[in-house]
């Protein structure tokens, strides 16, 4: 026998009992496709429902569901009665979602991706199982104030992702700014079970609202302070906020927030800075500061001399 035919072994069977060639096309029948896009399709009816009601949708509301998939969400949004734009870039999925609700004059269904497809210029709200792979790069659309009318949202993200996404001391600087200009929380976990195909991590509820708390001005000297603190984390936070204020005052500030002054400014939460940037547009955050200097004085006129008459 030729020694090269030793080594191609392709009719020799394997310790299975099958041919090697069987084993391995045995293998890939068993292993799903790769989800690179992260897509997980909502089948819980219960999550569906706990998501709509926590966002308060009724009639007359405007709901934007980015990534309707199959319409789990689109059903129940629709059933309260909010107008509902479900957007979705698969034509299959488009397809069905056309044909479901055809006859509801309450979804509009537009085929884009929701990266790119235009949002309303009115207040809206979004309640969506986003992909995963697209998490930040749709928040980031979503919560930047200054181009959005989003008040509220509700999303379905992974698990460690929304966990980054309300820690207090958020790692960067542009999660801290969403912080100070919405609420985040997470209302609660979501099992693998209860999306097709599973994926591999919990999910979360991540919820989303519009802080009404917080001004203009306190919002543009809350990303002052933030930018500073992130610019030089290391630095005391005495330090950072005492480039806006006396430091004596800024000494003040920060132990009625119960942060010791000399620490860094990179472990102060978002939320303290946004209290500091309240206190400081209440107060004027220029309010504490040395007056200038006067100017040279003017040179005052001699009073005109009294006769003796006058001063009688």
């Amino acid at each position: 026998m030729p020694r090269h035919a030793r080594t191609q072994n392709s009719g020799r069977p394997n310790r299975a009992g099958r041919p090697n060639g069987q084993k391995r096309a045995a293998s890939k029948a068993t292993i799903p496709p790769a989800n690179h896009a992260g897509i997980h399709l909502l089948r819980d009816p219960s999550v569906s429902a706990r998501m709509v009601r926590s966002s308060g949708a009724g009639p007359g509301d405007l709901v934007m569901e980015l990534g309707a998939g199959l319409g789990a969400l689109t059903a129940t949004l629709a059933a309260t009665g909010a107008r509902v734009i479900a957007v979705e870039r698969d034509p299959r999925f488009v397809a069905k979602l056309e044909r479901r609700f055809a006859g509801d004059d309450g979804v509009r269904v537009v085929e884009a991706d929701a990266r790119t497809v235009m949002l309303p210029h009115r207040p809206y709200a979004v309640v969506a199982n986003i992909p995963y792979a697209i998490s930040t790069a749709l928040l980031r659309r979503l919560l930047d104030p200054d181009t959005t009318s989003i008040r509220s949202a509700d999303l379905l993200v992974e698990w460690g992702f929304a966990k980054r996404m309300t820690d207090d001391r958020p790692r960067d600087l542009e999660v801290a700014w969403w912080q100070a200009r919405f609420e985040l929380s997470v209302a609660g976990r979501v099992r693998p079970g209860s999306f097709r195909p599973a994926p591999s991590v919990d999910s979360a509820h991540l919820v989303v609202r519009r802080r009404t708390d917080v001004s203009g001005p306190q919002a543009r000297l809350a990303r002052k302070l933030l930018r500073d603190a992130y610019r030089a984390p290391r630095r005391a936070a005495r330090d950072v906020l005492g480039a806006h204020v006396p430091m004596k005052r800024a000494h003040r500030l920060l132990t009625s927030t119960g942060i010791d002054p000399p620490a860094a400014a990179g472990t102060v939460p978002t939320a303290v800075w946004l209290d500091l940037a309240r206190s400081l547009s209440a107060g004027g955050a220029d309010a504490g500061r040395s007056a200038p200097a006067p100017g040279p004085r003017r040179p005052r006129r001699p009073s005109p001399a009294r006769t003796p008459a006058e001063e009688r």
